[in-house]
């Protein structure tokens, strides 16, 4: 595009602008706009990307696009659930898009609870989203809680084989910092049945400060879990490596060579996936230097008193 026909655009508001810290963003230019509501919660906008395709949106942070939703959610939920030897109970926090929950279904679940604070949301998503979820939330196996997150778990005694915590960033003011502390972490662990795991959204990898986020998540969890492995890879819409973090008594999902990821998944009849398989199991857990470093540095754990918030 020409300068002077950018410029022009930027006049008439066609640019949708992420903002990655108060000294970053990125822009993208605007297509249709399919929805923009408030819900009680948060502002949702799902729009048309050029390059990105549908995008949701909220509170002006991209969570998902078309291009790459697949690769975030396949990354998230993977190889937690592959790992464990015979998941049967699953519990899903956040997840409105109903992608996580469509990834976990590739396996012969039971049952899987998804707990969401904002019905709003998923019922956006359920209307203009329907690639991210292919109709997950109508499937038998699954059951769809609208809650605080952080007290369902704390009220319900019900066990899970494995948990994936799927919630938005832990942005200043918002109630999801609540969900990334020692405290909760303790409650998911309590809430593990034997040989159980945990599998959380662990934000974005920059090889520079911003890592201390991450390394903080992961220590966090050692803090309740002995088990605890960082993995990562590149998320295109993110324009970001992306950090994810296992957390379990005993499963160690980065002890599972290629070739093991592929014979349960094929012995689970997992079909579909686009993006993970063995070799890129085997890949992801293989930490650059500088995030180990970082991994490796002590130093205080996310508490209810000294949450952990970014920009």
């Amino acid at each position: 595009m020409a300068g002077g026909d950018a410029q022009d655009d930027l006049v008439r508001g066609l640019w949708f602008y992420d903002w990655y810290t108060s000294d970053e963003l990125h822009a993208h230019r605007m297509g249709e706009v399919l929805v923009d509501r408030r819900t009680p919660f948060q502002r949702v906008m799902i729009q048309r990307s050029p390059f990105l395709g549908r995008c949701l949106v909220t509170d002006h942070k991209i969570q998902s696009a078309e291009v790459d939703e697949h690769i975030y959610h396949e990354l998230l939920v993977h190889p937690a659930v592959v790992a464990h030897s015979d998941p049967r109970q699953v519990l899903i926090l956040g997840g409105g898009e109903g992608a996580t929950l469509r990834e976990v279904l590739r396996h012969p679940v039971a049952s899987v609870t998804m707990v969401d604070i904002d019905a709003g949301l998923v019922e956006l998503c359920r209307e203009h989203l329907p690639s991210w979820h292919q109709g997950a939330f109508d499937d038998p196996r699954v059951r769809l809680v609208f809650d605080d997150g952080r007290r369902y778990v704390e009220e319900q005694a019900a066990a899970y084989d494995v948990i994936i915590s799927d919630i938005s960033d832990p942005i200043a003011g918002a109630p999801s910092a609540r969900l990334f502390t020692r405290q909760f972490y303790g409650t998911l662990a309590a809430r593990l049945r034997p040989g159980g795991i945990i599998a959380v959204q662990a934000l974005g990898i920059r090889y520079d400060a911003s890592d201390r986020a991450h390394a903080a998540i992961h220590r966090t969890l050692r803090a309740v879990l002995p088990v605890v492995r960082s993995y990562m890879d590149y998320i295109y819409s993110f324009d970001s490596l992306w950090g994810f973090v296992t957390a379990s008594p005993s499963v160690d999902p980065a002890a599972l060579a290629a070739e093991e990821v592929d014979r349960r998944l094929a012995a689970r009849d997992v079909r579909g996936l686009r993006f993970y398989d063995g070799e890129a199991h085997a890949r992801m857990f293989r930490l650059p230097r500088p995030l180990r470093e970082a991994l490796a540095v002590d130093g205080p754990v996310i508490d209810d008193a000294a949450l952990l918030e970014i920009d």
